[in-house]
């Protein structure tokens, strides 16, 4: 085989995150976006000695594991949900499996093992989220076409591509009054175009800098049923918006729409910020509650995005956590505080770090909106603020982003000999990485769990009980 290749095979396994692995005569080809025990054409897009890599071109054969019909109608032109064919159960086991084939490698090869040479550790399997559909409390949907000139569309990306969106006016993993908003909006906006019959669309063009129309940001709480919409643009030009507020709270929803912002953001990169908020309807929060505790959130607040999934996470990281009356608990990236307020009432006092600064103002709101007054927030990067902290910790709780800790970090946490860690992980590939360094240097695993927040797409969350020998 040589690059340019097209071939046909079996997806074998797939490997975290989605790295499906068809074995072939001249060695292993690995193609994404796939599901165990589908029959695939691939092109050959890279081959280094026995390695290679392929693009799916087409799905030949179903897997035996794909026992249900699509739910949305853009599957599997877009990528955001591609195990959605495959029962819920079966996802947990894959995932499970994947997490554990990286943790028992990582541990063995760390030197943690028993008689046998097994990895030494208790893998406690994968916890699923309480909903399976419905269960984001945010998204931002873009907004563009589905082909080149073609009408205007507002959703998410189509699989392997920059520029075309996909309406998702059908998405399941958020909730009906998502999709509803969407619609309305899309429909407000395709009439503007209808109506003006200008050269050009009224959406931002990424290559051009050109347009005016950039994202639709949604916030939903689980438990308020509370509603923050966010029409993001550039402000290069200038609309009455009345009209589409008063179609937006006309809407029968479930929820209660309790603001709608205009965002107005000139940044040439693909992201959603703002240079300027503009209040259209109510105010610029929500409420969501979490293990009996409140939170505000604001329209670019760090949340968990599964509102009843993070309460299984954090349950299960309190379980592990165990009893930490008396002592001073570091809560390392600590968000916006969820983690350090929820062991707040069960400890001496709780110093959260992390570097966002926007997280660290929410989190001093949330402790105290919730009459927690033992708990304290630091902004900066964890590597700098733990040389200027004169506490030491009893106990360290560590939830990185998804690149995991910094390696100049480590030793210094390291350095404060605690007796027990729990490491909460977004990405078990760093995770794996981590551990590794941390079991070298006196720490042992003492068990993991899985946690399922994100249904039928490939992430889920890791919790890692460690002691010191």
């Amino acid at each position: 085989m040589k690059k340019g290749d097209i071939s046909e095979g079996i997806i074998e396994r797939v490997d975290f995150p989605n790295k499906g692995r068809v074995h072939t005569e001249e060695g292993t080809v690995t193609i994404k976006n796939g599901i165990p025990g589908q029959k695939v054409r691939f092109q050959i897009n890279k081959k280094r000695k026995n390695q290679m890599e392929g693009r799916l071109l087409e799905v030949l054969e179903k897997s035996p594991l794909e026992k249900r019909d699509p739910v949305c109608s853009i599957f599997p032109q877009c990528g955001g949900c591609m195990y959605q064919t495959m029962m819920y159960e079966d996802q947990l086991a894959m995932k499970a499996n994947q997490v554990k084939s990286l943790l028992d490698a990582a541990i063995a090869g760390a030197g943690q093992t028993d008689e046998e040479g097994k990895p030494d550790y208790l893998f406690e399997g994968i916890k699923g989220s309480p909903k399976e559909f419905a269960y984001r409390n945010k998204m931002e949907f873009s907004f563009g076409d589905e082909y080149k000139d073609g009408p205007l569309s507002l959703g998410l990306h189509k699989k392997g591509s920059t520029y075309d969106v996909l309406t998702a006016s059908d998405c399941k993993i958020v909730h009906s009054d998502m999709t509803e908003i969407l619609k309305c909006v899309l429909a407000y906006f395709k009439e503007i175009e209808r109506k003006e019959s200008r050269s050009g669309s009224i959406y931002y063009h990424k290559m051009t800098h050109e347009g005016w129309l950039r994202h639709l940001l949604l916030r939903r709480a689980e438990t308020t049923g509370e509603i923050l919409v966010n029409l993001v643009t550039t402000s290069q030009r200038e609309y009455d918006l009345t009209p589409l507020v008063d179609q937006i709270r006309a809407l029968p929803l479930e929820g209660t729409i309790v603001g709608i912002l205009h965002i107005i953001n000139d940044s040439v990169a693909d992201v959603v910020r703002s240079d300027e908020t503009r209040i259209l309807y109510g105010q610029d929060y929500f409420y969501e509650t979490i293990l009996g505790l409140r939170f505000k959130i604001t329209p670019f607040s760090f949340f968990q995005t599964n509102s009843l999934g993070a309460e299984v996470l954090y349950s299960t990281a309190r379980d592990y956590i165990g009893d930490t009356k008396d002592m001073t608990v570091f809560d390392l990236y600590s968000g916006t505080g969820t983690i350090a307020q929820i062991l707040a009432s069960v400890a001496k006092e709780v110093i959260g770090v992390e570097i966002v600064g926007e997280a660290v103002e929410a989190a001093k709101e949330n402790a105290a909106l919730n009459g927690l007054s033992n708990c304290s927030f630091l902004a900066g990067d964890v590597l700098k603020v733990l040389d200027e902290v004169s506490e030491k910790p009893d106990f360290i709780v560590l939830d990185p982003p998804r690149d995991g800790i910094h390696p100049k970090a480590l030793p210094k946490i390291i350095a404060y000999g605690v007796d027990r860690m729990v490491y909460i992980s977004c990405k078990p590939t760093s995770l794996a990485r981590d551990l590794d360094v941390l079991i070298r240097s006196d720490y042992r695993v003492e068990k993991a769990c899985c946690v399922d927040m994100f249904c039928s797409t490939v992430h889920c969350e890791t919790v890692v009980l460690l002691s010191r020998h």
